[in-house]
Parts: structure tokens; sequence; C-alpha cells
């Protein structure tokens, strides 16, 4: 073995206070605090996006979303992939350094089907691409293989969905392929759930269970291995529809999605637990976080709680504000010390780089960097940089340091008031000094128009960014380039 395991768990709308080492005290989750326990902990962590499928992509690419052919919103679960053929990914950068390579649970970057005419949808041959997140899938012919999925970009073994559990196809997926033909239409149709086809004797509650097994069982076959391995696990839980195991069902405070919480939970401690019975727990880096913030309504519920799922932090999933992009952030493993907490800010768009440094492998072109430092030392003198986010809407967000600044007039996702992008001749702009205002309701706009603008020039500067802002977001097409 040349360089440690590496586990990557991406739950779904996990929200920043969900887990009680972030302050959650509704929600048993005995695993992941024992992770952070044992680790560092980070406590200013960031997807790239508020949403799903451009936080993935960043995590996965170490790629602001902007590269992609998705500019805003997120994908169907049978729109085409968005990352490019032959792209680096955080499995193909594993590979290079001897890695054997597993995905489990949930994709929604897409896939390349093939229609019953036999044609095949490409997002690189749409300008602009527009995903159809309502698509109901039953043009698909799904006797055929699905292309440009996780075994065509690095990963040797996938067994997951294609999207997220409330849209179809309702299969898993082996490899290219899905299990069983799906010929019927979904039902139940639980709160949420779009239509489409499911495969006969489907069930949205036994969803994470297989992935997880199916991950355990791959870990132990390569324990013994000479090489080491890497494994991708994304859960389905607690994204919506909220539908926990019996086994899990009544453990929190804090309704159905409570529970899925502890779904995840439970998850990660069965992961860990199969390290361990494989002599391999010592060996292996474990690296845990979510895609996104939590949404503030939960449908399957109809309940209200006194559980914050994104802590104190304004706003939720799909926007702007803190709640809808900080994200929990822990990683454990060999060299890295436990019970750190770190107050640095840092991105998902860090994940790729730092596996990369840990297989010692030389990458380029990320526009994330190494967190290695920051887990194996006190003190760190990191560069200083401005950091990118997007909304629900594309709209950018730019951080540096403890100064943010939003270029839209409200949340850019799910929250009121949604708000109007910036433009150049009226609508305003937000800009907020984390420092002293962490959950943002001073809005110092009017006097901070050259900072933000500062701030987009050094992002440009950066980047390669080379688009004017259309409205406040992220110009559609402008960067196809897959490399910073």
């Amino acid at each position: 073995m040349t360089g440690p395991n590496i586990i990557v768990f991406v739950a779904d709308d996990l929200g920043w206070g969900d887990t009680g080492s972030y302050g959650a005290t509704r929600i048993p989750t005995p695993a992941i605090d024992a992770l952070a326990a044992g680790g560092v902990r980070f406590t200013d962590a960031h997807a790239s996006s508020a949403v799903c499928t451009p936080s993935r992509y960043s995590l996965l690419t170490g790629c602001y979303p902007w590269r992609s052919p998705l500019q805003a919103g997120v994908l169907g679960g049978t729109d085409p992939s968005i990352i490019a053929p032959g792209q680096q990914t955080i499995a193909r950068l594993a590979r290079d350094a001897g890695y054997s390579t597993g995905a489990f649970g949930k994709w929604h970057l897409g896939m390349d089907w093939t229609d019953r005419d036999g044609r095949r949808r490409s997002a690189f041959d749409d300008d602009p691409f527009e995903a159809q997140m309502q698509a109901s899938g039953r043009e698909i012919d799904y006797a055929r293989p699905a292309r440009s999925g996780p075994v065509d970009h690095g990963f040797d073994r996938f067994f997951g969905i294609a999207g997220s559990l409330d849209m179809p196809p309702y299969c898993f997926i082996d490899q290219d392929r899905t299990v069983g033909v799906p010929d019927r239409e979904k039902s139940p149709l639980i709160t949420s759930q779009r239509p489409g086809l499911q495969v006969e004797g489907w069930r949205d509650d036994e969803v994470d269970v297989r992935f997880t097994r199916e991950a355990q069982a791959w870990i132990r076959a390569r324990a013994d291995a000479d090489e080491p391995f890497l494994a991708y696990i994304a859960s389905a839980a607690p994204h919506r529809p909220c539908t926990p195991p019996a086994f899990v069902r009544g453990r929190s405070q804090a309704g159905d999605r409570g529970d899925s919480v502890c779904l995840v939970d439970w998850m990660l401690g069965e992961i860990l637990a199969t390290l361990e019975a494989s002599g391999v727990l010592d060996d292996t880096i474990v690296l845990f976080t979510s895609d996104n913030g939590a949404p503030m309504i939960f449908p399957e519920d109809g309940d209200v709680t006194e559980h914050r799922p994104n802590g104190a932090w304004r706003g939720q999933k799909a926007d702007a504000w803190e709640g809808g992009h900080r994200v929990p952030l822990i990683v454990s493993g060999p060299g890295v010390p436990g019970g750190v907490v770190r107050h640095e800010t840092v991105s998902l768009l860090d994940v790729l780089p730092t596996a990369g440094e840990l297989m010692g492998v030389e990458q380029t072109g990320a526009d994330g960097t190494s967190l290695v430092g920051l887990l194996t030392s006190e003190a760190v003198d990191r560069p200083r940089r401005v950091l990118g986010h997007q909304a629900y809407d594309g709209a950018l967000i730019l951080r540096d340091a403890e100064k943010k600044a939003i270029f839209s007039s409200g949340s850019g996702g799910f929250s009121d008031p949604v708000g109007l992008p910036v433009s150049a001749a009226s609508t305003d702009g937000q800009f907020y000094d984390l420092d002293g205002d962490p959950t943002e309701q001073a809005n110092l706009w009017d006097g901070e128009r050259e900072s933000a603008a500062s701030m987009l020039d050094r992002f440009r500067r950066a980047t390669g960014f080379d688009g004017e802002l259309e409205n406040g977001v992220a110009p559609r097409q402008t960067r196809r380039s897959t490399s910073a």
C-alpha cells in the first residue's frame, strides 16, 4: 500500500446543525460525533453551490460549477452527464495512483441515456444546456446501458441511483445497467416525488440500506488487496422524501427527517465497523460532509420541531445565505489528530486536491487547494483567496476572509425574498461582515460596492472567470473549460 485508503461520505441535504457535534440536541448521531471526536471538525466549510448537482460536480472534479454546462439549478434523473469525457475526477486521480475505486449511492451528475428511437442526448451538444428536472423518463430505453456515468469517469465499481430519491427512474443501477427494467408507474408517489417509472418491488425505505451493504461488501473484498482503495459513498437521506426504515423510526425528536439523519449516522457507523472488522480502519482516511444546507420545510412530516437543521445560520438549502452552503466537514484517520476544531474557511472544492496530496499524485487544474496542512499542523499559512459559491438560480456569491458579497437582492433560492439578481443599472446586492454579523442581518452593500467589485475582480483573475455578470448570475456557457 502506497497511500491511505480514503472514504468520502456525502450526505444529501444534511444541514450544518443536524448532528450532535455541530450542536443538535434532538437527533442522536453517535457515529458522526465519534468521528469528529477522533479527527478534525471544520466550522466554516462550504459547498460550491447551495444545491445538489453543482455541489457534487465540484467535489468530484475540484472545479467550480460554472465550468460545467449546468449554470443554475439541478439535473433530473434522466438528464445527461455534465462531466466532460476524460475530465479529471477524484476517481481518475485515485486510479492514476494505483487505487481501486468504488462509488455507492446517489449520483445526480447525469448519465447519457438512450431513448427508444436510439437517440442519446449530450449536455455538451446543447447551447445553452437546459436541465429537465421534471422529466418522467418514460421515453428511455432502459434495456440499454447508461453511458458517461460513474464507471466512465474513473470508478471501477458503481451501485446506486441516477438522481435523488424524489425523481425517476426509481431503480438501482449496477455499473451502467439498471437492476431490472423500470416498466410501471411509481406507486405510491410519496409527497414531493415526481411521476415516472419504477421497477417491480421498489421500496424507498430500503435504498440507503442497500447502498450500505453494497459498499461494505466491496470494502471487505478490497481489504486484503495489495492496492489501496477510494470509496465514494453518497446517501439518499435525509433528502426528501424522508422515508426512514423501521429500525431508525422514532430515534430522533425531529420527525421523519430527524430519523433520516439517524439513518445517515447508522450508515457511517456500519462503514466504520466494516473498516475495523476488516483490519483497515487505521489505514483509512474518512471524510464526512454534506452537499449543501438543509431545507426548512418537510412535507412528509407536517411536524414543527425545535430542531434547527442549519443551526443559527440564515437561510436554507438553495439560498445564497450561509444556511444554503455552509456544511459540516469532518476528517479522521492516520496522521490526523483527534478532537481538533478548525475555523478556517474551506470548500468542498478542496476535497479532490486533498485526496491527491494524500495519495501522492501531482494534480493540476483544480480550483480548490489541499487541506492536508490543516489536518496535520496546528498553524498553517494558507494563501488568501476569494472563494466562490452560487445559489440555486446561479447567483454568484463571493467570500474574502470574513467579507461576503452576494450578487442578488434576495436568497436566490427557496427563502423569501427570492430577490432579483444584480443588474448594471439598478438592483442592489448584498454585502455582509460575517465577523460582526454572522447571521447576515445588516446589509452593507451601499457602502461596500467598491469592495464587492474588487472581490469580483480578484476572483476573475484567480479563476479565469471571463464573462460579465448577466443580471448577477454566472453567464451561461461563457466558461466551458474544465481547468482553472
